[in-house]
């Protein structure tokens, strides 16, 4: 299990557009990470942190599982000229309950429900859930396609 680790190590995602700070915990079937609300951050809306932000906090924090197959090989050493594409196929039964505020950190955590890895994609379903505190922000299942792409030059 690793801990601590910079999210931008195991996905494609810069800012602006990048809406987690850290990896707390991550191995083969459960990640967990931290992203402290900025008022600069593009899901701004009247100091909160919108619904569309909180669903890519979500989806960016399953990627990092599956990312890291192709930004590391097996004994651990980094991959270069990686070149990903993701999206969320599907997101199921989603419950917001509250959304946070600037200067608010939250925590989000994703447990591998199941996975289906093909020679250069890779379909998942991840259960999820955001909170702030002791309070929950965000409850839902979500489905990924991730995919290595060729990079032309």
């Amino acid at each position: 299990m690793k801990s601590g680790v910079d999210i931008q190590n195991y996905l494609p995602h810069r800012a602006p557009m990048l809406m987690v700070d850290l990896i707390l915990d991550i191995d083969a079937n459960y990640v967990e990470t931290i992203f402290l609300i900025q008022e600069d951050n593009v899901f701004i809306d009247n100091g909160t942190f919108i619904e569309a932000g909180l669903i890519e906090n979500t989806a960016q924090t399953c990627s990092s599982i599956v990312g890291k197959k192709y930004f590391f090989s097996e004994d651990g050493t980094e991959n270069e000229n990686v070149h990903v594409i993701g999206f969320i196929s599907a997101i199921k039964n989603l419950k917001i309950h509250e959304l946070p505020k600037v200067g608010n950190t939250i925590i989000t955590k994703a447990r591998l429900i199941s996975k289906f890895i093909g020679d250069d994609y890779t379909l998942c379903t991840m259960s999820c859930e955001s909170v702030l505190e002791d309070r929950t922000l965000l409850e839902c299942e979500i489905n990924l396609f991730i995919q290595q792409t060729i990079s032309v030059r």
